[in-house]
């Protein structure tokens, strides 16, 4: 079986013992134009997996922080089709692996056939939909497997072993272990919670796991680089974009946080 991106990415640092870093950002936000900058910029600055959020009026597990970025990005029109496009774009000019976050809505209402068709042929590796349970995820899955993208679930802390088991089999690429219950967000210390959340899935799974939701500084990154495979930088970063704006310093200002983020990176 062909080695997908995400494989590819993983343990190409797991064989030089280095950890992950995965950036998120909003599609759209604050243009169309600027987010093919952004991932580009993530890429060159050595990003192991891109993540990107689909817009959606009601994204019940972001915090205001992301909440006002699918609000900017909706008003500018936002369409699935220039996601697309941006992805394809992107794909042409780099490899790092990326994959969709969005919510089951906008994708349901695309057609679960289409939508996983466009995004394959577009260059996307994988899709995080936040609010699809495992217990009812066997049709998309059957349809992205298809497609041939990974299906990335999300853990938390209040997760039950059973239902673990359950996320690690339906899972591929990696697992996203929630760092705390509720929404995501800038927050200051991780719990012991994630941690032992980690070991858990762990236990039950070889894929990488990736440790995201309140991740926003250096020093929760390098520590979450000593039990998990890869930090998740959401809202940090999309707030960074949010206080520069429409503007020529954009992508460099996005730039100079990110490396910030990963100083002292292994």
């Amino acid at each position: 079986m062909t080695e997908s991106r995400i494989e590819r990415a993983f343990n190409l640092l797991r064989g030089s013992g280095q950890k992950g870093f995965i950036p998120f950002i909003t599609a759209g936000d604050p243009n169309l134009e600027s987010t093919l900058e952004l991932l580009l910029m993530l890429a060159e600055e050595g990003a192991t997996v891109i993540e990107l959020g689909i817009p959606f009026s009601d994204p019940m597990a972001d915090g205001v922080v992301i909440q006002r970025a699918s609000d900017r990005a909706l008003r500018n029109f936002f369409h699935l089709e220039d996601v697309f496009r941006i992805v394809s774009n992107f794909r042409r000019r780099a490899e790092t692996p990326l994959i969709f976050f969005s919510y089951l809505n906008p994708i349901f209402q695309y057609g679960f056939e289409r939508f996983c068709k466009e995004a394959k042929l577009s260059g996307a590796d994988g899709i995080l939909i936040t609010d699809l349970i495992p217990e009812e995820s066997d049709d998309f899955i059957s349809v992205a497997r298809k497609s041939g993208l990974d299906v990335i679930f999300l853990a938390a802390p209040t997760s039950s072993d059973e239902r673990l088991k359950m996320i690690a089999k339906r899972s591929s690429g990696f697992i996203y272990a929630v760092s705390r219950t509720g929404v995501t967000g800038m927050s200051k210390n991780l719990s012991q919670e994630v941690k032992d959340l980690v070991l858990r899935i762990k236990k039950l799974s070889s894929l990488p796991v990736a440790v995201g939701f309140g991740v926003s500084n250096r020093e929760q990154i390098e520590d979450i680089w000593q039990f998990a495979d890869a930090a998740v930088v959401g809202s940090a970063i999309v707030k960074r974009i949010e206080d520069i704006g429409s503007d020529s310093r954009l992508v460099e200002g996005v730039r100079d946080f990110v490396r910030g983020l990963l100083r002292n990176k292994r």
